[in-house]
């Protein structure tokens, strides 16, 4: 049942997608909200692969087996928000991320959001009669296409709890990882200079660079390297692959539906012209043989002025 969920919930928004992408003629991005979620959590193997290897290069631990769950938390109580998450998984015998893509700035406070993500992912494993030592880690992860942290070059910034002068970490139960994806312009540049190979790049950067650069045609021979050298983004590449030719697919039915309303429409009007044309010889016919205006607008429909005209 739960992978029916997912698969319908994956329809609803592939067709939304597929709706606003329909007036544009490129390929599609990756940080794209709804590519970056069908990307990771549709399901098929090339998506929950796709998935374990970017958490993986995130916490920068193997994990055995990735599992997707609900993205809607529910409210501790009736007011609390209830957010919708982008991709919130389970592994590692049930440690928990969420993974987020945000495209722009938004007005509200992003840190803060994330500290509360991470509280929401907590409080998510909570249950009566359960040890609080046997809550299991959580991490949220961003992907920014903006800088959040213009005075550092880091990538990526790993926030937790620690001691306020000695700096010691309470505990390892939280983690809150941002991505600033245009950090990355520097290194791709030095790529395409010959000054540094594809095999200097972390795996963190590796996937960085595929997220924002994949849809751009200038950083190609960077991302075909990526996907023949890196099995989880050539995971991820043929998921998103499998999404284009839907969306080109997609395209070219729309567009046959188009040719045919259109030619629908041009039928109709030459019917049209037809008829009218055809009154009008007839009105002309009974003009010649001396017929009233009247009796002739009578049988044509024509007015008395279209026929004062003949």
């Amino acid at each position: 049942m739960k992978n029916i969920f997912y698969h319908f919930r994956s329809l609803r928004e592939l067709k939304q997608l597929f709706k606003e992408k329909a007036g544009q003629d490129e390929p599609l991005c990756v940080m794209d909200d709804k590519v970056f979620k069908l990307m990771l959590a549709s399901d098929s193997e090339d998506s929950r692969e796709a998935l374990r290897y970017l958490l993986s290069a995130c916490i920068k631990r193997e994990i055995a087996s990735v599992r997707v769950l609900n993205s809607e938390i529910l409210p501790a109580y009736i007011e609390a928000k209830s957010p919708r998450l982008d991709v919130r998984a389970t592994f590692n015998d049930g440690e928990v991320a969420d993974l987020e893509m945000q495209m722009s700035r938004s007005e509200d406070d992003l840190k803060s959001r994330a500290s509360q993500y991470v509280s929401m992912l907590h409080a998510g494993q909570s249950k009566r009669g359960k040890l609080y030592r046997e809550t299991k880690r959580v991490y949220q992860i961003f992907f920014l296409n903006f800088e959040l942290f213009p005075g550092s070059d880091k990538l990526p910034r790993r926030y937790g709890y620690r001691e306020e002068t000695e700096h010691d970490l309470l505990n390892d139960m939280s983690e809150i990882i941002f991505y600033e994806l245009p950090k990355l312009e520097q290194r791709v540049n030095d790529y395409f200079e010959g000054k540094t190979g594809a095999q200097d790049l972390s795996a963190e950067e590796k996937w960085c660079i595929f997220l924002k650069y994949r849809h751009e045609q200038r950083i190609e021979p960077l991302i075909r390297e990526l996907c023949s050298k890196e099995e989880g983004i050539m995971r991820a590449e043929k998921e998103v692959a499998r999404l284009d030719r839907s969306w080109l697919k997609y395209m070219r039915n729309i567009s046959k539906e188009k040719d045919r309303i259109d030619l629908g429409y041009r039928l109709r009007a030459e019917l049209k012209k037809g008829i009218a044309e055809e009154k009008l010889t007839i009105a002309r016919n009974m003009l010649s043989e001396g017929l009233a205006p009247e009796l002739i607008q009578k049988t044509t429909g024509l007015s008395l002025e279209e026929i004062s005209k003949l």
